[in-house]
């Protein structure tokens, strides 16, 4: 006899660059926001700038990009941010990606993008997609609603992206919930590694329906 269905709650967690969409968008979006500021940030740290490359510590790499927007008003990046996501990222979506997120939300599981890319327009993205929820990387505000080109916690890739997406669904109260993963690069591993049913999209078209 077949086994019947699981009684637990599906959560689909999704990440964004390359899996969602066809390329990267962290560094078109600190390009249009901090425009000549960005090489400025970074030629100002260049032992720190050519360790990370030669060790390829994207994290670190990260962090010395942020430095361009220190300074900058939070809630105007947000707005940048909304408009970017909107003209820039939905037009590179992936269309069986997102197909296949739309029939997990028709199916009635839980939706969530995890990704590395930055809050200023991975939220209104997700808004976009009506998703139930956000984990990604965070820009540190202070009391003035400035940036202060620092990020607010770790970059949101590798164990960190699977210990927040682990953390959300305790928030939620879906600690136990059948988790579907879709990734497409290394730093996704951790995250793919704890879920029911990972799913590499690396180079594959994902059918619409999880099977």
């Amino acid at each position: 006899m077949p086994e019947p269905p699981s009684q637990r709650p599906v959560v689909a967690a999704f990440d964004v660059d390359g899996t969602l969409t066809t390329q990267d968008c962290v560094v078109p979006f600190l390009r249009r926001a901090a425009g000549r500021r960005l090489p400025a940030a970074l030629a100002r740290h260049p032992l720190a700038l050519v360790g990370a490359l030669a060790r390829r510590d994207r994290d670190r790499l990260k962090e010395l990009a942020c430095r361009s927007l220190a300074g900058r008003d939070a809630a105007a990046l947000d707005r940048l941010g909304a408009t970017f996501a909107g003209d820039f990222v939905s037009p590179r979506l992936r269309p069986d990606t997102t197909a296949r997120l739309r029939r997990h939300r028709e199916l009635g599981h839980t939706v969530i993008l995890a990704s590395a890319s930055l809050e200023a327009y991975l939220v209104p993205l997700g808004r976009a997609l009506e998703v139930d929820g956000v984990v990604c990387t965070q820009l540190e505000r202070d009391a003035d609603g400035l940036l202060t080109g620092r990020l607010a916690g770790a970059n949101c890739r590798g164990p960190e992206k699977a210990r927040r997406v682990r953390a959300w669904l305790a928030g939620a109260g879906l600690a136990g919930a059948e988790l579907w993963a879709y990734g497409d690069s290394p730093s996704d591993a951790e995250l793919l590694a704890v879920a029911d049913h990972p799913v590499r999209v690396d180079g594959v078209r994902v059918p619409p329906d999880p099977g």
